[in-house]
């Protein structure tokens, strides 16, 4: 393990504080409350810790003051206590009533919640819901948690209920604090006339508290000129490539095919793009050392994207080893966080990946939406009656560039397919997705420089989250999601469906979960309706995960197949309709604005 690489999420992490609410009156009351509220704030904090993980592997850090807040004064202290801590996500508790605008969370930028304790002998619900009121009447929204069961006072036990929503809160907080302050590194332009790698500054900066760094692609090529990269490194990566890297069959009809010479020129080409571009996101000390400072220190960022086509592959090797090994959970350093890098620079779905790596910890799938294959267009082209999960068709995800290795499902939890994050992983899994993975030489009539593309079939019995977030004029960012499975299909199905498109590039099987309503009735609406020529898909069904940061900040889901039971919104959306929640989720965001912008 080379130990001077830098990962995305080297330096300091933000922490979540938890706010322990008293009843701030003396000679009786608040003495006998504080042990029981101190206790409810570190056992909040106990059970983030143990549950939540940073992208890194590290437990996520909670600090919990020694006093309770009691009122303004005390609420100030603790705001200032939190600065100097470097704490992104509010979260408070309280067993009992106290005064709810006096002691509430007023920094108008932290995720923020209550817990209000459900109990009899000290209304902990009644101050959540004159808090929350506040909040709602101020602009200022939060997350109401408030367990269905009464509980005693003292009881220090968190219920089920009360757990998941702490957490799911916990999750998408951490995730607007992880985001805020990095950068999306735009290398080169608009890709093929792509709206999506048409990159809105406004959109990071406005909504996800981030910037955009422009770079020219032809920055690769000056620090490949001027070697200005680790060449030990290189040479290590290199024999790992060729030690690991499985080539596939050359599709390319034989006048069109590059000879080893210049197939041999190519892998160097790709490795070195792939430490070039990492190094652009992360930095790396090694090239401090070697008297490159201005671009050992990096650029900050938590997210890249790179045009490629068709300015650089066109006569350059293009950047799918790049993309696919960057976006992957190892390479030749071992185990480590995805560095996420969008093909095509469609930024969308760069930002589409990065808050389902923030929400998992894992890798990112990165897809073209491609075909939806109906049950008679199966049986008309290859003969085969689908059943089972596939029996209402399915969706073909395929993509040339950045689709992570974890994404051939080589991986398991409970002996079944999965992706995890990059602690989990084992070395033999390691070796099965490299294993399961060809490199086959790119198509030239696609890609008149060369490269390669990474050719797989991802494992069926997946369940997996895609997701696309859309801008739509007018409107602003809008975010649609679909929980569903991978599948398998008969070897002769798979390979007569796959030949029809380019079967050097990595396919995925994709069955939504239909609802038998709305863009959800069929596999074939899902399809139909999606907003987008990509999306990004991850390992589990986190949509409510996904609906909980949205919300958060401030995009609304205008489709998703998520159970009605497990949407957790902050209590202002309430405010707009209760009978109708999309509808609802639209006018509180538009109401609001984007969480770093101006309202409107």
């Amino acid at each position: 393990m080379n130990k001077n690489i830098l990962s995305s999420w080297n330096g300091k992490l933000p922490k979540i504080g938890i706010r322990p609410i008293i009843d701030g009156r003396r000679r009786g009351i608040r003495e006998s409350l504080e042990a029981t509220t101190l206790a409810l704030a570190n056992g909040a904090a106990a059970l983030i810790s143990s549950r939540l993980k940073y992208p890194n592997g590290a437990p996520v850090e909670c600090v919990v003051p020694d006093f309770c807040i009691g009122g303004f004064a005390e609420a100030a202290r603790v705001a200032e206590w939190f600065r100097d801590r470097n704490v992104g996500v509010s979260l408070t508790v309280t067993p009992c009533w106290c005064y709810g605008s006096e002691t509430m969370d007023q920094d108008p930028l932290l995720p923020k919640a209550i817990w209000g304790f459900n109990g009899t002998e000290r209304p902990g619900a009644v101050y959540l819901a004159a808090t929350l009121s506040a909040h709602t009447q101020k602009g200022w929204p939060a997350f109401g948690i408030y367990g269905r069961d009464v509980q005693d006072i003292g009881d220090q036990n968190i219920p089920a209920d009360v757990a998941e929503k702490i957490l799911r809160f916990a999750k998408a907080g951490l995730a607007v604090a992880l985001m805020k302050g990095r950068a999306y590194l735009s290398m080169g332009g608009t890709s093929m006339g792509i709206a999506g790698s048409i990159v809105d500054h406004g959109l990071f900066e406005r909504y996800f508290g981030m910037r955009v760094e422009s770079k020219d692609m032809t920055e690769f090529l000056r620090r490949m000129d001027e070697k200005i990269y680790d060449e030990e490194e290189y040479a290590q990566a290199l024999a790992w490539v060729k030690k690991n890297c499985p080539e596939g069959p050359d599709r390319n009809p034989p006048a069109k095919r590059r000879d080893r010479r210049h197939k041999d020129g190519q892998w160097e080409k790709c490795v070195k793009m792939a430490l070039i571009m990492r190094d652009m996101m992360t930095g790396n000390p090694r090239l401090i050392e070697r008297g490159f400072a201005e671009e050992g220190v990096g650029n900050n960022a938590i997210v890249s994207g790179f045009q490629g086509q068709r300015q650089w592959t066109d006569y350059q090797p293009n950047g799918d080893f790049m993309e696919a090994i960057l976006n992957s959970s190892f390479d030749w350093n071992g185990r480590r966080a995805p560095h996420l890098v969008a093909t095509e620079n469609d930024a969308m779905n760069g930002a589409s990946m990065l808050l389902g790596h923030l929400l998992t910890n894992s890798a990112q799938v990165f897809a073209d939406v491609r075909t939806y294959w109906s049950p008679a267009a199966v049986k008309r082209v290859t003969g085969h009656t689908l059943t089972g999960p596939a029996k209402g068709g399915f969706i073909h995800l395929i993509n040339s560039g950045a689709a992570a290795l974890d994404g051939t499902g080589r991986q398991t939890i409970g002996g079944k397919p999965a992706m995890k994050p990059h602690w989990d992983i084992t070395d033999s899994e390691v070796k099965k997705c490299l294993a399961a993975t060809q490199w086959c030489p790119s198509v030239s009539d696609y890609f008149r420089g060369g490269g390669w593309s990474s050719q797989f079939a991802t494992k069926g019995g997946m369940p997996v989250t895609a997701a696309r977030l859309n801008l739509a004029y007018g409107q602003g960012p809008v975010l649609q999601i679909a929980e569903g499975w991978t599948i398998d299909l008969p070897a002769k199905v798979h390979a007569a469906l796959d030949l029809r498109t380019d079967p050097s590039w990595p396919t995925t099987w994709f069955v939504p979960r239909v609802t038998g309503s709305g863009v959800f009735r069929d596999v074939y609406s899902v399809m139909n309706a999606w907003g987008a020529n990509h999306c990004a898909f991850s390992y589990g069904h986190h949509g409510a995960d996904f609906i909980t940061l949205a919300s958060i900040l401030r995009i609304p889901v205008y489709m998703h197949n998520v159970p009605a039971e497990q949407i957790f919104r902050p209590s202002y959306w309430n405010a707009f309709g209760t009978a109708d929640p999309e509808g609802a989720d639209f006018r509180a965001c538009q109401t609001l604005g984007p969480i770093y912008g101006a309202r409107k």
